[in-house]
């Protein structure tokens, strides 16, 4: 059994994930999930992941990785802390939209990224672009005006409809690829009506199964 533990900053990401796991068949996978919606709320309130956010978040991975085989980072906010935590445990540590960045600019052309919330710009844009140098893609990020407001007051299906009309809206717009980088973000799938966006938590979970995959030698 492969055990890969789940640091997430809102409660209504453990369904989401647990929903991915079955989606794949991953029955030798099991997660082990902690929710630090606080460190979320410390970014927003300061209006950013300070060091001082990224150095808490990098000690509840620690903490976290007892008995882990890998740890899966599932706030975007927040994704700053994975790679010096992957350095202090030794284990493979992911942030949940590394791979969804991978796979958005893959063919190049103009990228359109979607946040819902304002603190999850900078960590976003920042990642897309690094990204992108790979293959030239244009990477364009918005954020969706007002939908935040609507997840923290548990109006979840407004908000995934919201995020459904910008994401049609930039498909329309001329994206070649439109990407929803906060995992919350996923169930607007369910809303859209032009080509499906990508979405972060199957993207997340397939690379971090694979990549503590390959730390385990063959039988």
């Amino acid at each position: 059994m492969l055990n890969i533990h789940c640091l997430h900053s809102a409660q209504s990401n453990i369904a989401i994930f647990e929903a991915a796991r079955r989606a794949q068949k991953l029955d030798d996978v099991m997660l082990k999930h902690r929710v630090r919606s606080d460190l979320l709320a410390a970014a927003e309130k300061a209006g950013e992941a300070t060091p001082a956010i990224i150095s808490n978040t990098v000690t509840e991975l620690l903490a976290l990785a007892k008995g882990a085989h890998g740890l899966l980072l599932t706030c975007s906010t927040l994704g700053a802390a994975a790679p010096p935590a992957e350095a202090l445990t030794g284990l493979p540590v992911l942030r949940v939209d590394q791979a969804l960045a991978v796979e958005a600019v893959r063919h190049g052309g103009r990228v359109i990224v979607l946040c819902a919330a304002g603190t999850t710009l900078g960590p976003t844009r920042h990642l897309f672009e690094r990204a992108a140098v790979e293959t030239g893609a244009a990477v364009e990020v918005r954020l969706v005006a007002g939908a935040w407001d609507l997840f923290r007051a548990g109006q979840e299906e407004a908000y995934w409809r919201l995020i459904a009309e910008a994401a049609d809206a930039a498909t329309d717009d001329g994206a070649a690829a439109v990407a929803l980088a906060q995992a919350s973000m996923a169930g607007a799938t369910s809303f859209t009506v032009r080509r499906q966006p990508l979405t972060s938590p199957g993207a997340g979970l397939a690379a971090i199964v694979a990549a503590v995959r390959r730390t385990i030698p063959a039988s």
